[in-house]
């Protein structure tokens, strides 16, 4: 009798693993295919069942915005896989050495929303193992309760580039890092055909 595959879900915390990749400089793997670099995580032994990318749509600067359109649109062309949206909260911050005000923004809800995420599909028995791009350590308390609650569930934490997180690696049975390898092979081509027939390109400073 052939033994099932284990079922895995992959979370995707879309800007920690964004920061992470531009705290190394690598502008050239923004337009990944998320989904791609998800499935070089499983084992031959596993079947990812679901892709869950996790993020918040940038309103300013119009650059900025226009590039994560195009990313998200292409993200929009995978089977499998959903985007599920935080926001952004601006605030004035002064300058505390010469008082000067400016605008800034604060990405919010997507560690509350991966957590909510993670605990449903443990709870509705939607995986056997799931596996977290993050190194957001408040992410700790979910995952010591999955694994409280579900015992024979498993959990994986894979740290961006430039990532980790003391608080996770005590809680998580395995954690590991990505390196550039996968990010090398888990790219889109640079023009993405979508459903409408409409073709997003890559930005040319993600090149």
């Amino acid at each position: 009798m052939t033994k099932k595959r284990e079922r895995v879900i992959v979370f995707i915390d879309g800007f920690n693993l964004y920061f992470g990749l531009k705290e190394k400089g690598w502008k050239k793997y923004y337009w990944l295919n998320v989904k791609k670099l998800a499935a070089s995580l499983v084992t031959p032994k596993q079947v990812l069942v679901h892709t869950k990318y996790f993020t918040a749509k940038i309103t300013k600067p119009n650059s900025k915005r226009k590039r994560q359109e195009a990313f998200l649109s292409a993200l929009g062309t995978l089977s499998d896989f959903s985007i599920y949206y935080g926001r952004y909260q601006s605030f004035t911050a002064i300058c505390k050495k010469c008082g000067h005000k400016h605008i800034q923004s604060n990405e919010k809800r997507t560690d509350v929303n991966i957590a909510t995420h993670m605990l449903v599909d443990a709870f509705q028995d939607s995986f056997d193992t799931a596996i977290l791009i993050s190194a957001d350590s408040d992410l700790t308390l979910p995952i010591l309760e999955i694994r409280r609650l579900f015992p024979r569930k498993y959990i994986k934490i894979a740290f961006p580039p430039a990532r980790s997180s003391y608080d996770l690696r005590n809680v998580a049975p395995t954690c590991f890092q990505i390196y550039e390898t996968k990010l090398r092979k888990s790219l889109f081509p640079d023009e993405v055909v979508l459903a409408t027939g409409y073709t997003v390109t890559r930005p040319k400073s993600w090149r």
